[in-house]
């Protein structure tokens, strides 16, 4: 198995760290991720979603986890809240050619609505979260970015430590906490958010509002 090293616990260790390779940029981190068994959600999930985009890119955004169209295509950020993304990233000012998207957590975790014989999103665990937490700070590593926004909660706490909530520490600007390299992150709600909401128009706003925020630091 690509890059696992001799020792590795099995998936009950919750800890991608045995899976990720020990040299080589993104792609060789996207062909060890497909393999990866750090936690048990690799078991119900099609298969593993990396990140997409530019590998040099100034602006990396970290979402959840990938979606059902997602987990079927294997591409972060195309189903609906993706598509409603690029369209908030668009009226902010940001250019989506030149993002890096990723997600905190790389497989889908779901329930089965048994009626409708849909798949329907389950937030991953804190503990589910940490466990993929070592391919995230690999891309972050790897790519190198200016500015990180974090979509929700899940990746707020990925990246930020357990203590944040989005409604109080969004939509401001701050040092990414363990790097010295002046990288800025900001954090906003996801997409999906936005979607789920009663008063989407109010939602969607603030989420433009926020991605201008970060159009405007950069």
């Amino acid at each position: 198995m690509p890059g696992r090293r001799e020792g590795g616990s099995g998936p009950e260790a919750y800890d991608a760290t045995p899976y990720l390779p020990q040299r080589g940029g993104l792609p060789a981190h996207r062909r060890a991720a497909a393999d990866c068994q750090g936690c048990p959600l690799y078991r119900e999930a099609t298969g593993t979603v990396f990140g997409r985009g530019d590998s040099g890119a100034r602006v990396m955004l970290i979402g959840e986890q990938p979606g059902d169209q997602e987990d079927r295509e294997g591409v972060a950020f195309v189903g609906p809240a993706g598509r409603l993304l690029s369209k908030a990233l668009r009226e902010a000012g940001i250019d989506e050619e030149g993002l890096y998207v990723t997600n905190a957590v790389k497989h889908f975790k779901f329930t089965v609505d048994e009626t409708r014989k849909r798949r329907i999103h389950k937030a991953p665990s804190l503990r589910e979260t940490l466990a993929c937490r070592p391919w995230l700070m690999a891309e972050l590593r790897l790519v190198s970015p200016e500015f990180v926004i974090v979509l929700g909660a899940t990746a707020g706490r990925a990246l930020l430590g357990s203590s944040f909530r989005v409604g109080t520490d969004r939509g401001v600007p701050r040092p990414l906490p363990g790097v010295e390299d002046g990288t800025q992150v900001l954090a906003t709600v996801h997409p999906s958010a936005v979607l789920r909401s009663k008063d989407r128009d109010a939602a969607y706003a603030g989420l433009v509002a926020d991605l201008r925020t970060a159009a405007e630091a950069l």
